[in-house]
C-alpha cells in the first residue's frame, strides 16, 4: 500500500483508540463486523465488475469469431487460411489475435462493397437507359449491395453481365446511328427537314449531340423504325408519282415533238423514270415543290395537245400508213385522212381516246407487219435474185464480155456469183409458197403483196419459168437444126461460111431489169420501188405477166428461128411479185 499503511496497522491503531475511549467489546464486534461487511462488499463490487468485464471480453470474441466466419463466407475466403493459429490462451490473447485478421476481412470487404456498387450501378444506368427510366448520363441511385454474399464469382456474374449490357447498349447505339442516318438520307432526298424530323422521336438524337449520349432506349428504337418505315413508305409514293408524271411528260412530249431543249429542262425528274426505290439518292429528287413543278408541267403540256390535236392525229395515221407500207399491205389512205378530220372537227370524241385508238391501230398493225416480215424477207431476197438472174441473161448474151475491157474481171466475178443465186431460186419459191399457205391457213386470209395475192405471183412465176424452160429446149433444137444447115451449104473456094455462133439479133423479153445495172456492170440507182406506195414505177408483177416478143417483120424465117434462140428466158422473171 502507498505510505505503508496497511489493514493491520489501521485495525492496531483503532484498538488503541477503543481503549483510550473504552469502548465496549460489543460495539467494538460491531464495528468490526461492519468494517467486514464493507470489505466484504467491496471485494464483491470488485468480483462482479471483473465477471462483467470477463463477459464482455468472452461476447466480442465471441463477436469476432462469428464476424470472422461472416466475412470469411461472405467473401468467400477459405476458413482455414483465414482462421488465426492461436486458438488459446486469456480471453485478451485471443482478442489480440484474431483482431489484424479481421481488420483485413473487413478493408477487403469494403473494397469489394465498393467493386459491387461500381459494377451495380453501371447495370442499373444501362437498364434504365435500355427501358427509358434514366436518361443518357443521369446518375442512377446507389445500389443496395448484398453484403452476405461478397464473392469474387458473384462479382465476375455481375461483370458478365455488364459486359453483355455493354455490348447491347454498343449494338442499339449503332442502330440508333443507323435508324438516324437513314432518317437523314430519306429527308435529304424527299426535300425535309431532318432535324425536325429527328428531334421529334428524341431530342437526343441532335447531331450536335455526342454520339455515346444518344438515347438507345426501346420507345427511341422503336419511333425511330416507324420513322423510317413511313419515309420509305413516302418515298415509294412519291417515286412511283413522279415515275408516273415523267412517262406523262415522255408521250406528250413524243406526241408534240417537244425539242430537246424542253426535255433537258426535266432531266432530273425523267432521270428516275425507271430506278427503284434504292436507286434514288439525289438531294431533293423526291421534294413536293419538284413532283407540284412536274405536275404542273404536265397539266399545260396536256391542255396543250388539245390545241394541236389535228396535227399529232395526222402524224399518227402517217405512222400507221408507214407501216402498212413497210409490210407491203395496200390501205386506203384518202378514205382515212377524210374519216380523222371530220372526227376531230366534229369533236365528238375525247382527244385523248383518238390518241389511244390510234395508238392500238398503230399496235395492232406492227404485229401485223411482225407476222408478215419473214414471208416478205424471203419475198425481197426472190426479187433480188430475179434481178440477178435478169442481168445475167443480159451479160451471157453480150459478145465482147470476155474482152479485156475496164471492169470486165468485175462483170466475171458477178456473173459466178448470180449462177449460183439462180440455181437457188426454185427452192426460195418453193419455200416462200409453203410459208405463205401456212400464213393464210392460220389466218383464214390472202397474203396480199402491194394489193395482189402473193400466191398468184407466185404461181405466174413458176408458170413463166416453165414456159421459158420449154423455149430453151426449142431453142436449142432449132440452134442444132440451123447448125446443121449452115454446115452442108458451102460457097466457092472464094466465099466464106456463116459462123453458126453470131446470130443477127437477140430480141430481149420486155420487161426492167432487177436492179438496172448495165452490162458493163456499173449499177445505176435502183429505179423500182417495192414499198407499193410510190408512183409511176416500174411494176415488177407487170413484167411477170409480159408475153414474149413477137419475131420482127422482113426476117427470113431461119433468122427469126435463130433470133428466137437466143432470147432469154431471164426477163419473164419478176422484178417484183
Amino acid at each position: 500500500m502507498a505510505g505503508g499503511i496497511t489493514c493491520g496497522s489501521l485495525l492496531q491503531k483503532l484498538q488503541l483508540v477503543w481503549d483510550e475511549v473504552g469502548e465496549s467489546d460489543e460495539d467494538r464486534d460491531k464495528v468490526l463486523y461492519q468494517l467486514d461487511q464493507e470489505c466484504l462488499d467491496v471485494y464483491k463490487r470488485k468480483v462482479d465488475q471483473a465477471t462483467n468485464s470477463r463477459d464482455l471480453l468472452i461476447q466480442a470474441l465471441d463477436d469476432s469469431k462469428i464476424e470472422l466466419a461472416r466475412l470469411l463466407s461472405a467473401l468467400g475466403e477459405k476458413a482455414i487460411a483465414r482462421t488465426p493459429e492461436k486458438t488459446s490462451g486469456t480471453i485478451k490473447q485471443q482478442l489480440a489475435a484474431i483482431a489484424p485478421t479481421l481488420e483485413q476481412l473487413n478493408k477487403k470487404k469494403n473494397e469489394r462493397v465498393r467493386e459491387f456498387v461500381s459494377v451495380q450501378s453501371q447495370i442499373d444506368q444501362i437498364c434504365g437507359e435500355i427501358a427509358g427510366t434514366t436518361e443518357v448520363g443521369e446518375q442512377v441511385a446507389t445500389p443496395q449491395v448484398n453484403e452476405d454474399d461478397l464473392t469474387l464469382e458473384r462479382l465476375e456474374d455481375f461483370r458478365s453481365q455488364l459486359q453483355e449490357l455493354e455490348k447491347e447498349k454498343s449494338n442499339r447505339l449503332e442502330k440508333v446511328l443507323e435508324y438516324v442516318s437513314m432518317v437523314h438520307d430519306l429527308c435529304t432526298v424527299l426535300g425535309m427537314d431532318f432535324l425536325s424530323t429527328v428531334t421529334e422521336v428524341h431530342s437526343s438524337l441532335d447531331d450536335s449531340i455526342a454520339d455515346n449520349c444518344k438515347s438507345i432506349s426501346d420507345d427511341t428504337l422503336s419511333k425511330l423504325d416507324q420513322t423510317v418505315a413511313t419515309l420509305h413508305e413516302d418515298k415509294k409514293l412519291r417515286l412511283s408519282k413522279l415515275q408516273e408524271l415523267a412517262g406523262q411528260l415522255y408521250d406528250l412530249w413524243d406526241l408534240m415533238d417537244a425539242p430537246m431543249q424542253e426535255r433537258s429542262m426535266f432531266d432530273h425528274v425523267t432521270c428516275n423514270r425507271s430506278a427503284s426505290v434504292d436507286e434514288v439518292t439525289a438531294p431533293g429528287a423526291l421534294a413536293l415543290d419538284l413532283i407540284e413543278q412536274t405536275q404542273t408541267e404536265v397539266q399545260r403540256l396536256d391542255e396543250l395537245k388539245y390545241s394541236k390535236m389535228k396535227e399529232i392525229a395526222f402524224k399518227k395515221q402517217t405512222e400507221l400508213e408507214d407501216i402498212y407500207a413497210g409490210a407491203h399491205t395496200v390501205i386506203d389512205t384518202a378514205a382515212a385522212h377524210l374519216k380523222l378530220l371530220s372526227l376531230i372537227e366534229a369533236g365528238n370524241i375525247e382527244p385523248t381516246e383518238l390518241i389511244a385508238d390510234m395508238e392500238g391501230q398503230i399496235t395492232k398493225a406492227k404485229e401485223e407487219a411482225l407476222s408478215r416480215k419473214d414471208i416478205l424477207d424471203k419475198v425481197e431476197k426472190w426479187m433480188s435474185a430475179c434481178e440477178e438472174e435478169s442481168w445475167l441473161e443480159d451479160y451471157n448474151r453480150d459478145d465482147n464480155r470476155y474482152n479485156s475491157s475496164r471492169g470486165a474481171h468485175l462483170n466475171l466475178k458477178r456473173a459466178e456469183k448470180a449462177r449460183i443465186l439462180v440455181s437457188k431460186i426454185p427452192a426460195l419459191v418453193e419455200t416462200l409458197v409453203a410459208k405463205t399457205r401456212a400464213w393464210e391457213e392460220s389466218r383464214g386470209l390472202s397474203f396480199m403483196y402491194d394489193g395482189v395475192p402473193l400466191l398468184a405471183m407466185l404461181d405466174e412465176y413458176v408458170m413463166l419459168r416453165e414456159e421459158r424452160e420449154e423455149d430453151k429446149k426449142r431453142m436449142k433444137e432449132q440452134k442444132r437444126y440451123v447448125e446443121q444447115k449452115l454446115s452442108t451449104d458451102h460457097e466457092g473456094p472464094f466465099g466464106s461460111r456463116v459462123s453458126p455462133n453470131r446470130p443477127a439479133t437477140a430480141k430481149k423479153l420486155p420487161g426492167p431489169k432487177a436492179n438496172g445495172t448495165s452490162i458493163n456492170g456499173t449499177p445505176p440507182s435502183r429505179r423500182l420501188s417495192i414499198n407499193g406506195r410510190s408512183g409511176g414505177k416500174d411494176s415488177k408483177r407487170d413484167s411477170l405477166r409480159a408475153a414474149p416478143a413477137s419475131p420482127g417483120n422482113g426476117a427470113t424465117a431461119a433468122k427469126e428461128d435463130t433470133t428466137s434462140s437466143h432470147i432469154s428466158g431471164a426477163d419473164l422473171a419478176p422484178n417484183t411479185p
